[in-house]
């Protein structure tokens, strides 16, 4: 039966049963009674929609305001919420069945719903929920309290009939209700662990000692594995989590940041331009938060999170990226012969903690049946099975690997975002970012009111694994795995000098200091799209930063390369960088592909060749559609499908083949340069690109539409943009096989998200956003195509945020909220 703890008893307990085989049920940290009493409020909150449904949420207190804000979230998405917090609780397998996936991906990717829940169970588990909440304020609190409050008065105003129609989906389903506390505190966990953990559910969840009962051996990628977001290959090989956020490439983002010296006007300019989720649990929401006199901030949060991620208030507006910091490490383990849940510490031996965890799963009749398995920690973390990258990797009798990720003890995250929201100045936002050193796993890029200066920075929870630390600690097993993994410590576990070290002033236990972590303050700019550090600035290179934290000297790709092109363009104009002209750059589609390499490729292929074979109108017909066509991806454009794909296939030609001038990092941003392939494999290449479009039913001359768009309900919006692998600025890719579906939108799509240029006028906050996804999941909510429409049309919205432009809105809309309707119906 499942244990119901107290939040103090449950810290002590879990210590307890850390050296015992525990059997793991749905846990909670406090009891029912507890629980309702705290969330009861009482609760008043203003909530006011504007264009495209966007809620401002006005309270006087911070339980109120997330009570307002649960309820909004709710409203909105409640079908993917819901879905969410089964995820983190580990009922998938319950609900849906062992060998279901979750519909939609997410920061852990897509696993079987019976691996899932296993990870869930063991990396999410009530001793995790009571240590986050442990380390929280009491604003934080009771934000959380008030959320979950809100998200549940939503769940009862449904179970009274309110909303006819709303959430058909799921609305009536076993696996949708209130929720609890925990399943907040879950939620945030799980992004604490989307670049370390997270990217091993599978394999933390199927990491069992050699000849354990019950144990699954190595299974090679089927057909849900991951696919590459940005180049649409097939199935990626079993090595892709371990790369990217998700597994895919095109989790990530672009942002730009123009000083005053750049805009000629005395202020900054902010481009956050997210490549996200557009559907899953972690696709973003747009909303304002206020309470007066304490805060007042607008932007986006991850479904579930009480509070601004990427956003702005009256001082300061920030944007992410994701970071190339590794988050994570591996240690092997020397076992003791015989004893393969043994290992050796410096001679001497430990013991791994097995926990037993049960898992309930539905069959294909109905019923219920359980299914255990033990999973095991070490010192260093939980083990994982890296047998599917190579059998010479697999958990045996001699060897074992655990992971630790940084961000498992990492509890400061969210408080350093609530602290972000309330930022008074560019310093302030500086110093919160470094007294915290909490961001989890993304660079940050902001500007101030009244600051000429832009900032750059890569601080947060880092490993503190020094080049010379990994250089003398790697085993030949690492060593073996760098190419792989690149820039991931894989140290010998048999020795204690090889642990992660501590150094004074460090926030976090064996993690990087924030002087040892790359940051930068220009007046000019500064950029990152997804790169290292290192060219933050091409006038001021960053180095001299330990391998962990991210690359120099590299080879950068194509978007980066667009990016700071972009960046040049704008501050070549003698008026300065505008907003307006930043919001074209970001939406006008180039290829950077196409721009450095089409017309010498073309050049190689068009006019050479057998004329009299039957393929020669073929590809006549395909030289005169890509000479043609103007190197973009918008909607209209013809001849940016077929370059995709030609492009895409030349990628598997290796470098030293494919460029006629290789990569020098002493010019990073122009080469390589040129194409020298062998004009039979470029043309063989082109005319499999031909046909993959012919088996996909799309003529080489059709529009970009034709292959990207996205459905809502029977409308079917056409968009524009490409892959991260064409060097596209303006992102839009699914993971799914190209000739399946071209290149729809509908099945896991990711790109442009949520995307904001800001900056500060006088007294005044000039900000357009766009929401890609739109605010809601359900079918049936007029805000479920709205903001897409808007994005398919580059309509930028200039978002309402004072007061006075708030209550001037068109489609202004107005309830208030209190909990004692609720207790009164």
């Amino acid at each position: 039966m499942p244990l119901t703890l107290s939040l103090r008893r449950c810290g002590r307990l879990a210590r307890l049963f850390a050296a015992l085989p525990v059997t793991v049920g749905l846990l909670s940290c406090s009891t029912p009674g507890t629980d309702a009493a705290a969330l009861a409020g009482p609760y008043h909150v203003e909530i006011r929609r504007t264009s495209l449904g966007i809620p401002h949420v006005k309270a006087d207190d911070w339980g109120s305001l997330g009570y307002g804000y649960g309820y909004v979230q709710a409203q909105d998405n409640l079908c993917t919420m819901a879905d969410g917090f089964v995820t983190y609780r580990g009922e998938r397998s319950r609900y849906f069945g062992a060998q279901a996936h979750p519909t939609s991906e997410a920061t852990f990717g897509q696993p079987d719903n019976l691996d899932a829940d296993f990870f869930f169970r063991f990396v999410n588990d009530d001793a995790a929920v009571a240590r986050y909440r442990a380390s929280q304020t009491a604003e934080m609190r009771t934000l959380i309290d008030g959320f979950v409050a809100g998200y549940n008065r939503y769940i009862g105003d449904l179970a009274h009939g309110d909303f006819l129609g709303a959430h058909a989906e799921c609305r009536t389903a076993p696996w949708v209700g209130k929720i609890t506390r925990a399943d907040i505190y879950r939620r945030l966990y799980a992004v604490n662990l989307a670049a370390g953990e997270a990217r091993f559910v599978s394999a933390i969840a199927n990491a069992q000692p050699p000849g354990a009962a019950g144990q699954m051996p190595p299974m090679p990628p089927g057909p849900h594995a991951s696919r590459d977001r940005m180049t649409g290959d097939a199935p990626l090989a079993s090595t892709a989590p371990l790369s990217h956020i998700g597994g895919h490439s095109g989790i990530g983002s672009n942002a730009l940041a123009f000083g005053a010296d750049a805009t000629h006007n005395g202020s900054t300019l902010l481009l956050g331009n997210p490549h996200w989720f557009w559907s899953g649990p972690d696709r973003f929401y747009q909303a304002q938060l206020t309470i007066p006199g304490k805060l007042n901030v607008s932007g986006v949060s991850l479904l579930g999170v009480p509070l601004i991620m990427i956003g702005f208030n009256d001082n300061v507006a920030w944007t992410h990226t994701v970071s190339t910091a590794k988050r994570f490490g591996l240690f092997k383990l020397t076992l003791v012969p015989g004893s393969p849940t043994r290992y050796q510490v410096d001679g001497k031996t430990e013991a791994m903690t097995p926990t037993q965890i049960d898992v309930d799963v539905r069959a294909a009749d109905g019923s219920i049946h359980t299914v255990s398995r033990t999973l095991y920690r070490s010192r260093f973390g939980p083990l994982v099975n890296l047998g599917t990258m190579s059998p010479a990797l697999a958990w045996n009798a001699q060897q074992a690997f655990a992971l630790r990720d940084i961000n498992a003890d990492n509890f400061r995250g969210f408080e350093n975002f609530l602290e972000w929201n309330k930022a008074s100045s560019l310093d302030d936002f500086i110093r919160i970012q470094k007294q915290n050193a909490a961001v989890p796993w993304v660079n940050t890029l902001a500007i101030g009111r009244h600051d000429p200066r832009v900032w750059y920075a890569d601080i947060g929870a880092m490993p503190n694994v020094p080049d010379d630390l990994a250089q003398r600690c790697t085993p030949p097993a690492g060593k073996a795995l760098a190419s792989s993994m690149p820039g991931v410590p894989v140290l010998d576990g048999s020795l204690s000098e090889c642990e992660w070290r501590d150094a004074p002033g460090s926030v976090q236990h064996r993690a990087l200091p924030v002087a040892q972590m790359p940051s930068l303050l220009r007046r000019d700019y500064v950029g990152n799209f997804n790169g290292s550090f290192w060219l933050t600035n091409p006038a001021a290179p960053l180095t001299g930063f330990a391998r962990v934290v991210g690359a120099t000297a590299t080879p950068q790709s194509l978007r980066t390369r667009l990016g700071h092109s972009i960046a040049a363009q704008l501050q070549s104009d003698p008026a300065g960088v505008t907003a307006d002209a930043l919001a074209r750059a970001t939406l006008d589609s180039r290829s950077m592909s196409a721009l450095l390499f089409k017309q010498p490729a073309l050049e190689r292929v068009c006019g050479i060749g057998d004329k009299t074979s039957a393929d020669a109108d073929e590809l006549r017909h395909a030289c005169i559609v890509l000479s043609a066509w103007d190197n973009t991806a918008n909607a209209t454009a013809v001849g940016a499908t077929l370059w995709n794909e030609w492009w895409r296939r030349l990628q598997t030609i290796p470098a030293a083949q494919l460029y006629a001038v290789p990569f020098d990092p002493a010019k990073p941003l122009t080469t390589p340069a040129g194409i020298a392939a062998d004009p039979v494999k470029l043309t063989a290449a082109l005319h499999d690109a031909i046909g993959a479009l012919q088996k996909a039913g799309i003529a080489i001359d059709a529009p970009r539409s034709a292959a990207l768009y996205v459905q809502r309900n029977d409308e079917r919006i056409p968009l524009y943009g490409g892959c991260d692998a064409g060097g596209y600025f303006t992102a839009a890719c699914a993971a799914h096989p190209f000739d399946a579906r071209a290149d729809s939108m509908n099945v896991n799509p990711a790109g442009d998200s949520y995307l904001q240029i800001v900056s500060f006028a006088g007294d005044e906050v000039i900000a357009k956003t766009l929401l890609a996804s739109s605010e809601s999941d359900d079918p049936a909510s007029p805000h479920y195509a709205d903001a897409t429409r808007d994005y398919a049309m580059k309509r930028w919205l200039q978002i309402p945020f004072s007061e006075t432009s708030i209550e001037r809105d068109p489609a202004l809309s107005v309830r208030t909220l209190s909990s004692s309707d609720a207790q009164a119906r």
